[in-house]
């Protein structure tokens, strides 16, 4: 049975899929191409024998020079050489003529008697080898075929091709060659020599330009930031300034010009982006301008801070760019610039967009080996803590910082915990459920307007709690609740890294920080962890491993813990008590007279706001105590340690007994026992003050005088308003003598005599009041008590 293939019908062809057709196409193509490019393939071939065909010289036994004409060879006339046609038998000459079509015939060398299909010798040499190569003669340039359409003829396929000539490739780069030299030759030209005030000229002149095109750039963007917006891209691109003379001062004004840009064109809010559905919504035109105000900026921002984080990143990792157009030394400086720009960032937008991002980028720049770059960024988190009223960018800081002690095991600077100290946090919220804090805007529920209004007015009511609702949502100042969430979480973050320190890392120079922390922080602790955390600072104080001033601020911790949410705790410090007393002649005029501060805020703490729990023999050894180490300090801490035994002389009753000679009781002074409620404080007397009196500053002598008087609120021996007022600590830091300067400073006496030797004296003056400020701070530091009995003994004398 025949088999024929039936055409297809129109019909099937509608059913056929798509699919399938488009396949059927690419198969077809493909043999297409297949066939064409083996076509291509052995045309290649064929040209490239020819080619080496005709290249190649024979050697005939006979040597005889030939002549190209051509695709033909003719022999010269050397008619005694050549054998005639008409000598030979028919059957050789079909034979050489056979052998003539083939390309082996030509290469083939006629004086080996070897077979044509003979294979080669092993034992060859490489010199042979060498020397059996043909030489290759000079051709005519290779012919391509440009294959066209073919022409259909009744014996069938007939191809079309038309040859085109190849360019000689050693002719061209003859002539590149020759291109490239005159080019360098023009090149090699010496370029003009210029003098080191030429250089300093022709740079200025650029950087003169380059910021006068900043300072268009940003004038134009401040002016109509909308209509300018791309602008901002321009003066972006700027930041790969490639002139080396002046590309690091360039990049430097960009950086600085792009954060002052921001910082006033920036909106109060942050810009979300828009859902796909807002984008397909048709809006008005100025709508549609805004976003694209909006959608630019924010898009400019965030490559301006990748190019600050980048410039960071590449002084870190001391890399080069591929133009080394900027030094290393050189991108120090540009990092530091960076680094300034962020802090300013972070301190203007902190409601911007990539406001946490920024975080993450300068919270660990605060631990770096840099001084100035960490000193950079810690006062910019200070700054960012103190001016934050709600509390979300510090919430995200102590987050960020939390992170990464935990994350580099403790091994931090102090100053990244201490910035935990300028957080404005003094009330949390301490009971969850508690709905008396900020009670929330209440709204009708369904079934109470469904019972108390009528169809119309619950339309209307549920459009205006809709309009209220949004206002709330767009309200600036948000409630007390939120706030008060916000100050909670931030500060259980921070109690958690400080009891991790207290912990796990007892021994590192967190430690003081940690104890600092607590101090200010402990009255916001919950009241579970006041067992715990007594025991913690007590067996810190008992180890002695700690400073004068660590121990100070444990027993400063604890006290805050029980002057606070601590009064409902039965819990006596009589051992806190006992270690600050024993340690206060410690304290001298040298290097630890900066304690004084702590040790006046540990005294308030102590006797001021817990006065009902101090017995009357432990507030009488305190005072007698005081008033002997205000012999051995400097005078504003004297008047601090004054001003706190004036509180004591006013908030306990009869401690008058110390300004009597005569003894209340049994029992001697013992001022080097260290309990103070064994000392027997009341059968001594306050002769200190006496010498305090002839003090020569003279805000200690009234301090003294008044308490000799019995510190009294009224009459003659009361003390002025602008000293009565003040605290203890404000005392201190105002007085302040750092530097050894006198505070307040000494008044000029005016010469009486005119004469020729008055600027002598004055200068013989000046010279000894210097002489005896410096004999009096020396002898104030080492030998106070010698120092007051020799006042005494002038004064006297």
């Amino acid at each position: 049975r025949k088999n024929t293939k039936r055409v297809p019908s129109f019909r099937k062809l509608l059913r056929t899929s798509q699919i399938k057709l488009d396949n059927k196409l690419k198969n077809k193509q493909y043999k297409q191409k297949s066939a064409a490019k083996k076509y291509r393939k052995e045309q290649k071939k064929l040209r490239e024998a020819v080619r080496d065909a005709i290249s190649r010289k024979p050697f005939p036994l006979e040597e005889s020079k030939k002549k190209q004409v051509g695709k033909k060879w003719e022999e010269k006339e050397e008619e005694e050489d050549a054998l005639p046609l008409d000598m030979m038998d028919e059957d050789d000459l079909k034979l050489m003529e056979d052998l003539a079509q083939k390309a082996s015939f030509l290469t083939r060398d006629l004086s080996s008697n070897e077979p044509v299909h003979v294979k080669k010798r092993k034992h060859e040499s490489v010199i042979e080898k060498y020397e059996k190569v043909p030489r290759r003669l000079q051709t005519e340039p290779e012919k391509e075929l440009i294959h066209l359409l073919p022409i259909k003829d009744k014996s069938g396929i007939i191809p079309q091709a038309v040859e085109k000539p190849v360019l000689n490739v050693a002719h061209d780069e003859e002539e590149d060659t020759e291109d490239m030299e005159e080019t360098e030759d023009f090149n090699e030209e010496p370029l003009p020599v210029l003098t080191p005030e030429e250089m300093a000229a022709q740079r200025r002149q650029k950087l003169q330009e380059r910021k006068m095109h900043i300072a268009a750039l940003a004038s134009a963007i401040l002016s109509e930031p909308d209509s300018n917006i791309k602008k901002l891209k321009e003066l972006r691109a700027m930041l790969m300034e490639q002139d080396p003379n002046v590309a690091v001062i360039v990049r430097k004004l960009v950086m600085v010009s792009l954060m002052e840009i921001f910082k006033d064109i920036a909106p109060s809010y942050k810009i979300r982006p828009l859902t796909e559905a807002e984008k397909a919504t048709k809006v008005k035109k100025e709508t549609q301008k805004l976003r694209e105000f909006e959608e630019g900026l924010v898009s400019q921002y965030k490559f301006y801070l990748e190019n600050l984080e980048q410039t960071i990143k590449d002084w870190k990792q001391r890399k080069l760019k591929k133009s080394n157009v900027i030094s290393l030394k050189a991108y120090k400086g540009l990092a530091e610039v960076a680094v300034k720009c962020l802090c300013e960032l972070l301190v203007a937008l902190p409601h911007f967009n990539f406001h946490n991002n920024i975080i993450v980028l300068i919270v660990p720049l605060m631990n770096d080996p840099s001084k100035m770059i960490s000193e950079l960024c810690v006062e910019a988190v200070k700054k960012l803590f103190k001016q934050d009223k709600l509390g979300y960018a510090s919430l995200g800081v102590v987050k960020v910082i939390s992170g990464l002690v935990r994350g580099r095991n403790y091994d931090v600077r102090p100053e990244v915990l201490k910035v935990f100290l300028h957080l404005r946090i003094k009330e949390v919220e301490l009971q969850k459920d508690s709905e008396d804090i900020a009670p929330k805007k209440k709204f009708m529920t369904y079934k109470e307007k469904r019972k108390n209004l009528s169809r119309m007015q619950r339309k209307w009511k549920k459009a205006e709690e809709k309009l209220e609702r949004e206002l709330l949502e767009a309200e600036a100042s948000e409630s007390k609740e939120k706030k008060l969430k916000l100050h909670t979480e931030t500060l259980n973050i921070v109690f958690v890294t400080y009891f991790r320190i207290l912990k796990k890392a007892q021994k590192s120079p967190l430690l003081p920080a940690v104890l600092e922390g607590l101090a200010k922080f402990a009255h916001l602790i919950n009241v579970e962890f006041f067992d715990d955390l007594l025991i913690v600072l007590h067996s810190l104080i008992a180890s002695g491993d700690l400073s004068y001033r660590e121990s100070l601020h444990c027993v400063l911790s604890a006290f805050h813990i029980l002057s606070g949410q601590g009064d409902v705790l039965n819990i006596d410090p009589m051992k806190f008590y006992t270690h600050l007393y024993r340690t206060l002649f410690s304290l001298h005029a040298g290097g630890t007279n900066e304690d004084i501060g702590i040790v006046l805020q540990c005294l308030d703490v102590m006797f001021a706001k817990r006065r009902k729990q101090v017995s009357q023999q432990r507030a009488l050894a305190f005072l007698k105590r005081l008033s002997i180490l205000a012999l051995h300090v400097l005078p504003n801490s004297s008047i601090g340690i004054l001003a706190t035994n004036r509180v004591f002389m006013q908030t306990f009753p009869r401690m008058d007994l110390l300004l009597d000679n005569e003894s209340q009781g049994s029992g001697v002074y013992l001022p080097e026992l260290d309990e103070p409620e064994h000392c027997n404080a009341q059968n001594t007397a306050l002769w200190e003050l006496h010498l305090l009196q002839r003090h020569y500053h003279p805000t200690v002598q009234k301090f003294a005088s008044h308490l000799i008087a019995g510190a009294p609120t009224e009459g003659s021996g009361v003390l002025p308003l602008d000293l009565s007022q003040r605290s203890a600590t404000e005392l201190f830091e105002t007085y302040c003598m750092k530097g050894m300067t006198f505070n307040p400073p000494v008044a000029s006496v005016t010469p009486r005599r005119k004469d020729t030797f008055s600027q002598m004296d004055s200068f013989v003056d000046e010279e000894l009041n210097k002489q005896l400020q410096q004999h009096i701070s020396e002898t104030v530091a080492h030998k106070p008590l010698d120092f007051a009995k020799h006042l005494k003994e002038s004064s006297l004398a």
